[in-house]
């Protein structure tokens, strides 16, 4: 597979594309992209990151940058490290939801989010340039190992103005959790303690093998729905790799689906807000490919809603210049600015156990609650030699006069009551199309329409 690299960071197969030469040769851009200083350097726990960490630590140190060394951490608690700290950036080593032949670097600007467009199209230049600046002798940089960025992180997401620890502990709710042997498997659990909750761990021990396929997806998340039956559990929680997107299951083991964590987390948050006028200007920033029902539930808050083109960094920078108080993606990404400017599934777990304390009630009923559609994802690879911008162009160009076409992330075709977005995806090499519409039927209808139109090259 090749090197793919984007605003999602780099990513590709281990001694494949991805080689000792690759990261050497990013982490020394990085370090001369951000001209020295320190930097902040987690790992998802996959295999593969112990010997990527130690080049990217060695060559941050040969180009004279000093390191500070999370080990197993989630990348929100990176993002979280390098912006509470006087850090110059932050790499956060994983592959995310892919499989475990795959790895990669994500890269964070001082103030902890991912580096923009124009910031990408920057380092990638001196990636490519491949210059290499090493310090001298005596100007190596140093190392510094921390001990303590997990139970930071948990105490920053119990110190948010709408957490009720004490209520929480009252209420002792029972999870089962599924961290993928990755690096949700502490902090995921501790978090859920503190709050008083029964922990049943399901696939938490940190070896960084994966027990299914990471991805936290119902086809993938059997076990968990079993388990949450089993032991007659209130809530079932699954998080990715690098434990930035979060997927619930319901109290029968059923889906809560990834794309209700958004609409559920938006749904308190605003609701929140409104009820002790935290502000009057109201704002959810989510992507193009994130379900409708985010539109439905700022509405009832008369809140504004922003769409931007799939990627954290799109969304975190909008949810900026918004001065939003909510956003995130619908693959069960909360980002709540309250905490840091990034996806976190300990924002989504927090807000999840606070929506259940004060509704009352289970985890099927406040799904019930929230505006309901049907959400239909399908990809495909690219027909060899074809063009992902000539493919949707041409099917702009045949779209139904009664459609509202974006063009902003791909394709975008948006009807009454139902919507379609086609587009090259960042991390993987294919097409993705993304249909909802208010019930299954139409949904199928509508992806396998411009899945059919995609596949024609």
């Amino acid at each position: 597979m090749p090197l793919i690299r984007s605003i999602s960071g780099l990513r590709a197969t281990v001694g494949d594309s991805l080689t000792p030469d690759v990261v050497v040769d990013y982490a020394a851009a990085f370090a001369e992209y951000i001209g020295g200083g320190r930097v902040v350097v987690g790992r998802d726990g996959r295999p593969s990151g112990s010997w990527i960490e130690e080049l990217v630590i060695g060559t941050l140190r040969a180009c004279g940058v000093t390191v500070e060394v999370l080990g197993l951490a989630p990348t929100p608690t990176v993002q979280l490290a390098t912006e509470t700290s006087e850090a110059s950036g932050g790499i956060s080593i994983t592959a995310s939801h892919n499989p475990s032949q795959w790895n990669g670097l994500k890269f964070l600007d001082a103030s902890g989010i991912f580096l923009g467009p124009e910031a990408c199209a920057e380092f990638f230049a001196i990636v490519d340039a491949r210059r290499r600046p090493l310090a001298d002798w005596q100007g190596g940089g140093g190392i510094r190992l921390a001990s303590d960025t997990i139970e930071r992180h948990v105490e920053a997401t119990l110190a948010l103005p709408f957490v009720d620890v004490p209520g929480l502990q009252a209420r002792g709710f029972k999870v089962v959790v599924d961290a993928v042997n990755a690096s949700g498997s502490h902090i995921v659990p501790m978090l859920l303690e503190r709050c008083g909750c029964e922990v049943v761990p399901l696939f938490c021990t940190a070896s960084g093998i994966f027990p299914h396929t990471p991805e936290p997806l119902p086809e993938n998340l059997g076990e968990l729905a079993e388990a949450v039956r089993a032991h007659g559990a209130d809530i079932g929680i699954a998080v990715d790799p690098d434990a930035d997107r979060l997927v619930l299951i319901d109290e029968r083991g059923e889906p809560f689906g990834e794309e209700y964590t958004i609409t559920q987390a938006a749904e308190y948050v605003l609701g929140w807000a409104r009820r002790t006028r935290a502000t009057d200007d109201l704002s959810v920033v989510v992507n193009l490919s994130t379900t409708r029902a985010v539109d439905d539930v700022a509405a009832r808050h008369d809140a504004r809603l922003v769409r931007t083109p799939v990627g954290e960094i799109n969304v975190a920078l909008e949810m900026k210049r918004q001065g939003s108080i909510i956003g995130g993606e619908g693959s069960g990404g909360v980002i709540l600015p309250s905490l840091h400017y990034g996806r976190d599934s300990l924002a989504g777990i927090i807000i999840t156990l606070m929506h259940l304390l004060e509704r009352g009630g289970t985890m099927s009923a406040l799904r019930a609650s929230l505006p309901s559609y049907v959400i239909v994802k399908k990809k495909a690879p690219l027909i060899p030699g074809a063009s992902a911008e000539a493919v949707l162009a041409r099917i702009a160009a045949a779209a139904p006069s009664d459609a509202r076409i974006t063009t902003s992330d791909g394709l975008r075709l948006d009807f009454e009551r139902s919507w379609v977005h086609m587009r090259s995806s960042n991390t993987e090499p294919i097409i993705r199309v993304i249909a909802e519409a208010p019930t299954e039927a139409a949904a199928q209808v509508l992806a396998t329409r411009y899945m059919a139109d995609v596949l024609e090259g």
